[in-house]
């Protein structure tokens, strides 16, 4: 009851102070200026050139890479991984394109079409797609959230992350020795009841759509055991669970699953800003496992690179995340050494995807 009461008044008090001054404000749009006076270093270059694993480009086949060019350029990005090369001749055209323009700066990951899963000879089929595109110049193989969510077999069924008709692409992809990098799920608060206990009701406020239901499909618990069970499953291919495999904000957690399956990478993508409000154990997690996590970002925003730079190399206090949806807390730099950057950056990534050209990178 004194909650509520508390609650009221301030909304009270947020609406008065509004009708005083003739503007209307909510907790979406209240984003005051810290008063705060600490060092500062924005950075909005790398300090070592990177490779971001995660990144997207569907228009690549036809796309003049001038531009990307130009912005990677300024980010410090010496390689940018697009994980959306569709297979096929999509992939081939983007393969042409880039060795055309800009070769060693591009690389290409291929993808699964998993229609007609369970029909005979689908197994097959796209094993023998895999092996076309990676013959093509594929240098990997990217899964998406649809596996799991809403791939269904021939029968309408859905088909588990870890259903054994997929096996042989698994296996495959170990024998060619090319990643595989995959998502699987969101974050556990969108299954969440939509309370005033849950971390990301602004987020599933301002974008509904990503609101899921305990049985929509099934529960988070359920498809990241399936995932889990694949990557023991295949113990000699190497894969990068993306997001950090949902488990940023329980880093113990995560421990625990990467000393369980030492086949298994992480990558950042859009969870920054878990590893931004816990500095301390975010950085001795880095330390411990500084030889299996990937620089990724995931959206192609130029400008939201500045965050991951600050965070990662600097020790900077209580700066501001780039989207307040995600994160309505301030972060806290990591402050990495030189030497765990460079993992970080660029040493990791050219260890397990093949064709990168390593050249362009200190040693």
């Amino acid at each position: 009851m004194i909650k509520f009461l508390i609650s009221c008044v301030c909304s009270i008090l947020l609406a008065t102070a509004c009708a005083q001054n003739g503007s209307k404000m909510d907790f979406e749009t209240y984003e005051p200026v810290s008063t705060l006076v600490v060092p500062e270093h924005k950075t909005t270059k790398a300090r070592f050139p990177f490779i971001d694993v995660h990144n997207h480009q569907w228009n690549m086949p036809t796309q003049d890479l001038a531009g990307l060019i130009k912005d990677m350029e300024q980010l410090n990005m010496a390689v940018m991984v697009n994980l959306s090369g569709q297979g096929g001749d999509k992939l081939k055209q983007s393969l042409k394109n880039i060795r055309d323009h800009y070769p060693g700066r591009f690389v290409v990951f291929t993808n699964i079409d998993f229609k007609g899963v369970g029909e005979n000879n689908w197994s097959e089929k796209a094993v023998q797609q895999l092996m076309d595109d990676v013959k093509n110049g594929a240098n990997g193989l990217k899964i998406f959230k649809n596996l799991g969510f809403s791939v269904n077999d021939n029968t309408g069924k859905r088909v588990a992350v870890d259903d054994p008709r997929l096996d042989p692409i698994w296996k495959k992809c170990g024998e060619l020795k090319i990643p595989v990098l995959i998502h699987t799920a969101d974050p556990k608060s969108f299954w969440d009841p939509m309370d005033d206990k849950n971390e990301r009701w602004l987020e599933l406020a301002t974008h509904p759509n990503r609101k899921r239901g305990a049985e929509n499909p099934v529960p988070f618990e359920q498809l990241i055991e399936e995932q889990h069970r694949l990557f023991k499953k295949h113990p000699h291919t190497v894969f990068i669970a993306a997001h950090f495999g949902w488990y940023p904000n329980d880093l113990g957690k995560l421990s625990l699953l990467l000393n369980d399956m030492p086949n298994v990478y992480v990558e950042f993508g859009a969870v920054i800003a878990e590893l931004g409000r816990q500095p301390h154990t975010a950085k001795a997690f880095f330390e411990k496992y500084q030889d299996r996590i990937l620089f990724g970002k995931d959206s192609w925003v130029p400008a939201e690179y500045a965050t991951y730079f600050r965070i990662l190399e600097t020790a900077d206090e209580y700066f501001p995340y780039h989207k307040k949806y995600h994160a309505f807390w301030r972060m806290y730099g990591l402050g990495l050494s030189d030497a765990i950057l460079k993992k970080v950056y660029y040493k990791n990534a050219t260890r397990i995807i093949p064709n990168i050209d390593k050249s362009q990178f200190p040693e």
